[in-house]
């Protein structure tokens, strides 16, 4: 019960982290091509996180290590 309690706090973080990120991508005023890009990356980023969260939940080898 309090790994899923943490696995819910950490999720909770790191979405308002990539939020407040995408938030920011979007009131800097950066031409098209810059602007699709960064936002490609700020996604591939929250995915990555999120199947690390997961996958470091359920036991399996966590790739992403925040100790």
């Amino acid at each position: 019960m309090v790994g899923i309690i943490a696995l819910l706090i950490s999720l909770v973080i790191w979405g308002i982290i990539f939020y407040v990120l995408w938030w920011g991508l979007g009131q800097i005023a950066l031409p098209e091509p810059f602007a699709k890009v960064a936002s490609v990356i700020l996604i591939l980023a929250a995915v990555i996180v999120c199947i690390g969260l997961l996958t470091g939940s359920i036991g399996a080898f966590p790739f992403l290590s925040f100790k």
